[in-house]
Protein backbone atom coordinates (compact mmCIF):
# COMPACT_ATOMS: atom_id res chain seq x y z
CA UNK A 1 0.00 0.00 0.00
CA UNK A 2 2.68 2.37 0.61
CA UNK A 3 4.42 1.29 -2.45
CA UNK A 4 1.49 2.16 -4.54
CA UNK A 5 1.21 5.33 -3.03
CA UNK A 6 4.69 6.08 -4.89
CA UNK A 7 7.01 5.81 -1.61
CA UNK A 8 10.12 4.07 -1.68
CA UNK A 9 9.72 2.14 1.63
CA UNK A 10 12.43 0.32 3.80
CA UNK A 11 12.28 -1.03 6.85
CA UNK A 12 14.66 0.09 9.55
CA UNK A 13 17.02 -1.88 11.30
CA UNK A 14 14.66 -3.27 14.68
CA UNK A 15 16.18 -1.59 18.03
CA UNK A 16 14.39 -4.36 20.53
CA UNK A 17 15.68 -6.05 23.42
CA UNK A 18 16.01 -9.06 22.28
CA UNK A 19 17.59 -11.33 19.34
CA UNK A 20 15.96 -12.12 16.22
CA UNK A 21 15.44 -15.03 17.22
CA UNK A 22 13.47 -14.35 20.74
CA UNK A 23 10.89 -17.69 20.54
CA UNK A 24 7.13 -16.93 20.09
CA UNK A 25 6.29 -17.71 23.51
CA UNK A 26 8.19 -15.13 25.47
CA UNK A 27 7.54 -12.32 23.44
CA UNK A 28 4.00 -13.22 24.09
CA UNK A 29 4.63 -13.13 27.51
CA UNK A 30 7.02 -9.95 26.98
CA UNK A 31 3.47 -8.57 25.29
CA UNK A 32 1.61 -9.08 28.24
CA UNK A 33 3.70 -7.53 30.75
CA UNK A 34 3.89 -4.70 28.40
CA UNK A 35 0.18 -4.01 28.63
CA UNK A 36 0.95 -2.41 32.09
CA UNK A 37 2.10 0.76 31.99
CA UNK A 38 3.93 0.23 35.26
CA UNK A 39 6.34 -2.65 33.47
CA UNK A 40 6.67 0.32 30.45
CA UNK A 41 8.22 2.73 32.61
CA UNK A 42 10.08 -0.11 34.21
CA UNK A 43 11.89 -1.24 31.25
CA UNK A 44 12.36 2.35 30.02
CA UNK A 45 13.86 3.24 33.26
CA UNK A 46 16.42 -0.47 33.09
CA UNK A 47 17.39 0.88 29.22
CA UNK A 48 18.32 4.13 30.13
CA UNK A 49 21.01 2.54 32.18
CA UNK A 50 23.17 0.07 29.95
CA UNK A 51 25.76 -0.38 32.84
CA UNK A 52 23.32 -1.60 34.33
CA UNK A 53 20.52 -1.23 37.73
CA UNK A 54 19.29 -1.67 40.54
CA UNK A 55 15.12 -1.95 40.44
CA UNK A 56 14.15 0.47 42.20
CA UNK A 57 16.10 3.10 40.33
CA UNK A 58 14.18 2.51 37.44
CA UNK A 59 11.04 4.22 38.02
CA UNK A 60 9.48 6.19 40.94
CA UNK A 61 6.34 4.85 39.64
CA UNK A 62 6.08 1.22 41.47
CA UNK A 63 7.77 0.70 44.96
CA UNK A 64 10.69 -1.28 45.78
CA UNK A 65 9.25 -4.72 46.16
CA UNK A 66 7.50 -4.54 42.90
CA UNK A 67 10.26 -3.40 41.13
CA UNK A 68 12.65 -6.43 41.89
CA UNK A 69 9.83 -8.35 40.82
CA UNK A 70 9.81 -6.61 37.71
CA UNK A 71 13.71 -6.97 37.59
CA UNK A 72 12.95 -11.26 38.00
CA UNK A 73 10.62 -11.38 35.08
CA UNK A 74 13.13 -9.64 32.47
CA UNK A 75 15.75 -12.34 34.12
CA UNK A 76 13.37 -14.85 33.14
CA UNK A 77 12.04 -13.53 29.51
CA UNK A 78 16.28 -13.23 28.88
CA UNK A 79 16.52 -9.87 28.77
CA UNK A 80 18.48 -9.13 31.58
CA UNK A 81 21.15 -11.05 33.77
CA UNK A 82 22.62 -10.44 37.52
CA UNK A 83 25.46 -7.92 37.59
CA UNK A 84 26.12 -8.43 41.58
CA UNK A 85 24.04 -7.82 44.33
CA UNK A 86 20.39 -6.54 43.62
CA UNK A 87 21.75 -5.07 40.04
CA UNK A 88 20.84 -6.49 37.02
CA UNK A 89 21.84 -5.44 33.06
CA UNK A 90 19.95 -5.78 29.96
CA UNK A 91 21.75 -8.40 27.70
CA UNK A 92 20.57 -6.32 24.50
CA UNK A 93 20.91 -2.74 25.60
CA UNK A 94 18.80 -0.51 23.05
CA UNK A 95 18.70 2.90 22.42
CA UNK A 96 15.49 3.85 23.44
CA UNK A 97 11.93 2.63 24.59
CA UNK A 98 10.47 3.65 21.52
CA UNK A 99 11.63 1.07 19.05
CA UNK A 100 10.19 -1.70 21.95
CA UNK A 101 6.48 0.39 22.07
CA UNK A 102 6.33 0.06 17.93
CA UNK A 103 7.30 -3.50 18.38
CA UNK A 104 4.13 -4.40 20.60
CA UNK A 105 1.57 -1.92 19.44
CA UNK A 106 2.52 -3.46 15.88
CA UNK A 107 2.53 -7.37 17.26
CA UNK A 108 -1.02 -6.58 19.00
CA UNK A 109 -2.26 -4.86 16.28
CA UNK A 110 -1.71 -8.23 14.39
CA UNK A 111 -2.85 -10.66 17.04
CA UNK A 112 -5.63 -8.83 18.33
CA UNK A 113 -7.58 -7.25 15.64
CA UNK A 114 -6.04 -8.97 12.60
CA UNK A 115 -4.33 -5.90 11.03
CA UNK A 116 -1.10 -6.42 8.30
CA UNK A 117 1.74 -4.42 10.49
CA UNK A 118 4.94 -3.27 9.87
CA UNK A 119 6.67 -0.94 12.31
CA UNK A 120 9.87 1.41 12.02
CA UNK A 121 9.50 2.20 8.32
CA UNK A 122 11.77 4.70 6.37
CA UNK A 123 9.28 6.24 4.33
CA UNK A 124 11.68 8.53 1.93
CA UNK A 125 8.90 11.08 0.75
CA UNK A 126 10.61 13.96 -0.61
CA UNK A 127 11.01 16.74 1.63
CA UNK A 128 9.72 14.65 4.73
CA UNK A 129 11.82 13.56 7.52
CA UNK A 130 11.16 10.35 9.83
CA UNK A 131 10.71 7.15 9.58
CA UNK A 132 6.44 5.96 9.96
CA UNK A 133 6.49 4.10 13.42
CA UNK A 134 3.77 1.93 12.76
CA UNK A 135 1.48 1.45 9.31
CA UNK A 136 -1.30 -0.97 9.26
CA UNK A 137 -3.58 -2.44 6.59
CA UNK A 138 -6.98 -4.03 6.99
CA UNK A 139 -10.78 -3.60 5.20
CA UNK A 140 -8.38 -2.10 2.90
CA UNK A 141 -7.89 0.88 4.87
CA UNK A 142 -4.27 2.26 5.75
CA UNK A 143 -3.69 3.18 9.26
CA UNK A 144 -0.26 5.69 10.44
CA UNK A 145 0.17 5.42 14.17
CA UNK A 146 2.63 7.91 15.13
CA UNK A 147 3.93 6.55 18.98
CA UNK A 148 5.73 9.16 21.77
CA UNK A 149 7.26 7.09 24.17
CA UNK A 150 8.86 10.30 26.26
CA UNK A 151 6.77 12.14 28.76
CA UNK A 152 4.50 15.13 27.27
CA UNK A 153 6.93 17.86 28.48
CA UNK A 154 9.35 16.28 26.25
CA UNK A 155 7.06 16.78 23.37
CA UNK A 156 8.27 19.92 21.61
CA UNK A 157 5.88 21.68 17.96
CA UNK A 158 8.45 20.55 15.78
CA UNK A 159 7.35 16.89 16.23
CA UNK A 160 3.45 17.77 15.78
CA UNK A 161 4.56 19.57 12.84
CA UNK A 162 6.79 16.82 11.56
CA UNK A 163 3.96 14.20 12.30
CA UNK A 164 1.99 16.26 9.99
CA UNK A 165 3.96 16.12 7.16
CA UNK A 166 4.03 12.46 7.35
CA UNK A 167 -0.11 12.50 7.13
CA UNK A 168 0.45 14.74 4.38
CA UNK A 169 2.49 13.24 2.32
CA UNK A 170 1.21 9.78 3.04
CA UNK A 171 -2.69 10.35 2.69
CA UNK A 172 -3.54 7.41 5.29
CA UNK A 173 -7.21 7.08 5.47
CA UNK A 174 -7.15 7.17 9.66
CA UNK A 175 -4.03 8.99 11.82
CA UNK A 176 -3.37 7.99 15.52
CA UNK A 177 -1.08 10.56 17.51
CA UNK A 178 -0.47 8.15 20.78
CA UNK A 179 1.85 9.24 23.54
CA UNK A 180 2.46 6.52 25.67
CA UNK A 181 1.81 8.70 28.85
CA UNK A 182 -1.08 8.91 31.48
CA UNK A 183 -0.48 12.95 31.93
CA UNK A 184 -0.89 16.06 30.36
CA UNK A 185 -2.58 14.70 27.36
CA UNK A 186 -5.59 17.70 27.34
CA UNK A 187 -3.69 20.44 28.64
CA UNK A 188 -0.16 20.02 26.76
CA UNK A 189 -0.69 17.32 23.54
CA UNK A 190 -3.82 17.62 22.13
CA UNK A 191 -3.53 21.45 22.27
CA UNK A 192 -0.39 21.34 20.25
CA UNK A 193 -1.94 19.48 17.61
CA UNK A 194 -4.71 21.70 17.54
CA UNK A 195 -2.67 24.61 17.16
CA UNK A 196 -0.74 23.10 13.88
CA UNK A 197 -3.93 22.11 12.43
CA UNK A 198 -4.84 25.55 12.69
CA UNK A 199 -1.46 26.80 11.23
CA UNK A 200 -2.24 24.61 7.96
CA UNK A 201 -5.58 25.33 7.56
CA UNK A 202 -6.05 28.98 8.64
CA UNK A 203 -8.89 28.35 10.45
CA UNK A 204 -10.25 27.25 14.17
CA UNK A 205 -9.21 23.90 15.03
CA UNK A 206 -11.34 21.56 17.68
CA UNK A 207 -10.86 18.52 19.54
CA UNK A 208 -13.69 16.44 20.57
CA UNK A 209 -12.82 14.24 23.78
CA UNK A 210 -14.22 10.54 23.28
CA UNK A 211 -13.25 8.73 26.05
CA UNK A 212 -10.82 9.62 29.21
CA UNK A 213 -7.66 9.25 26.79
CA UNK A 214 -9.16 9.70 23.35
CA UNK A 215 -9.90 12.64 21.45
CA UNK A 216 -11.07 13.10 17.56
CA UNK A 217 -9.39 16.02 15.55
CA UNK A 218 -11.63 15.73 12.64
CA UNK A 219 -13.14 13.27 10.89
CA UNK A 220 -10.03 11.12 10.54
CA UNK A 221 -7.16 12.39 13.18
CA UNK A 222 -7.16 10.95 16.71
CA UNK A 223 -4.98 11.72 19.90
CA UNK A 224 -4.83 8.46 22.07
CA UNK A 225 -3.26 8.51 25.69
CA UNK A 226 -2.08 5.83 28.44
CA UNK A 227 -4.10 5.79 30.81
CA UNK A 228 -7.05 3.29 31.82
CA UNK A 229 -4.92 1.13 29.09
CA UNK A 230 -2.86 1.94 25.98
CA UNK A 231 -4.04 -0.85 23.74
CA UNK A 232 -7.47 -0.28 24.50
CA UNK A 233 -7.24 3.07 23.97
CA UNK A 234 -5.81 2.47 20.53
CA UNK A 235 -8.54 0.13 19.73
CA UNK A 236 -11.55 2.45 20.47
CA UNK A 237 -10.06 5.14 18.26
CA UNK A 238 -9.46 2.64 15.54
CA UNK A 239 -13.14 1.20 15.91
CA UNK A 240 -14.68 5.15 15.99
CA UNK A 241 -12.57 5.88 12.90
CA UNK A 242 -13.24 2.77 10.93
CA UNK A 243 -16.91 2.84 11.40
CA UNK A 244 -17.09 7.10 10.90
CA UNK A 245 -15.66 6.37 7.08
CA UNK A 246 -18.22 4.59 6.25
CA UNK A 247 -21.89 5.94 5.93
CA UNK A 248 -24.69 4.44 7.55
CA UNK A 249 -26.43 1.41 5.49
CA UNK A 250 -29.84 2.19 7.19
CA UNK A 251 -29.24 6.17 6.10
CA UNK A 252 -31.64 5.84 2.72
Amino acid sequence: MLRRRGFNVKPSRPDLPFPADFPCEKAGRLARHLDHYAFRLFLRGAMQRPEGFRPAETTRYVGAGEARRMGADLCALGLAESAGRDRYRLRHPTRSFGGTLEWYVARELRERLGFDTAAGVRFGAPGVGGDLDVVAAAEGRLVLLELKSSPPRQLDAAEVTAFFDRVSALRPDLALFVVDTALRMGDKVVPMLVADLERRSGRKGRARRLGRELWTLGPRLYAVGAKGGLFSNLARALAVGLRSLNPDPIDL
